[in-house]
């Protein structure tokens, strides 16, 4: 068993995809759906799987939630919910009670489009964030490398909540740069209540002519400052499949942990997002 901690799912028809424009991600411009999904994930052992949230309006989630009642593949939902209202709690209360409300794991909101590099650390993000935790789910880091510092500034400001780094803070693949991304990492890494998903990485390659070996300094690296039991597979469906396939994300995954040993490899496949995730 395997588990893919990061994936999404939509039906334009039910809710259209704002930030799919332009001629890049064209191919995006189409129905993603359960069904889809469902053989390609038995066909690499995932058995298990977190669908992740990807627009910020507060009816994206019911639907999310709603996809998990008569499917045995998705085991845990990251929602939205608007950090910054002074009822956080309440909202919250409200999401676990909808339809399939009790599979709701955690929140993310799309920091990486907010101009403001320190918006994590607003008062009443904070406030917003500590009503998350005090709900018992974690919170989704969907960020850039600049935001890193902030998300080191929330992490530290708030112990008890679990927050994870979507996609390694989408470091510059394509390019070949480590630093300043490197530091940001392990700086985040250093504070206990981080996680961090092996996620996103083939689209912030060349996603023409990318290999393993093009994604490995960025896998060694938060692999060294997170460890195994703090790092997750997540395969991004369907935004992976702009440089590759579902099987080809998946094997990635395997080759960039095969060094391992098999209780690593564990962590990294299914452990950690069983963990975190309560799945």
């Amino acid at each position: 068993m395997s588990v893919d901690a990061h994936h999404h799912l939509w039906d334009l028809s039910v809710r259209d995809q704002d930030w799919i424009t332009g001629p890049e991600l064209l191919p995006l411009r189409r129905d993603f759906t359960l069904g889809d999904l469902e053989p390609q994930a038995g066909a690499a052992g995932v058995e298990r799987t977190v669908l992740v949230q990807t627009v910020t309006v507060p009816e994206e989630t019911p639907e999310l939630l709603l996809l998990t009642r008569g499917s045995e593949l998705i085991g845990g939902v990251v929602g939205w919910a608007d950090l910054t209202r002074p009822d956080m709690a309440e909202e919250l209360a409200r999401l676990a009670e909808l339809p399939g409300g009790r599979y709701l794991r955690g929140v993310r909101h799309q920091v990486q489009g907010e101009p403001d590099p320190a918006w994590l650390l607003r008062p009443e993000v904070r406030r917003g964030l500590a009503a998350v935790a005090a709900a018992g789910l974690v919170y989704d880091l969907v960020v850039l490398p600049r935001q890193l510092a902030a998300c080191v500034g929330a992490a530290a400001a708030l112990p008890g909540l679990t927050f994870v780094l979507d996609h390694l803070g989408k470091p510059p693949v394509a390019s070949g740069e480590l630093e300043p991304w490197a530091s940001g990492v392990r700086a985040l890494a250093a504070l206990p209540n981080t996680v961090c998903k092996l996620s996103g990485l083939v689209t912030e390659a060349d996603p023409a002519h990318w290999s393993t070996g093009d994604l490995r300094p960025y896998a060694d690296t938060v692999l060294d400052a997170f460890g195994p039991g703090r790092l997750m597979f997540g395969s991004d469906w369907p935004v992976c499949t702009l440089a590759a396939s579902y099987a080809e994300v998946v094997d990635s995954a395997h080759e960039l942990t095969r060094e391992l040993s098999a209780g690593e490899r564990a962590d990294v496949l299914t452990r950690t997002a069983t963990r975190v995730y309560r799945l």
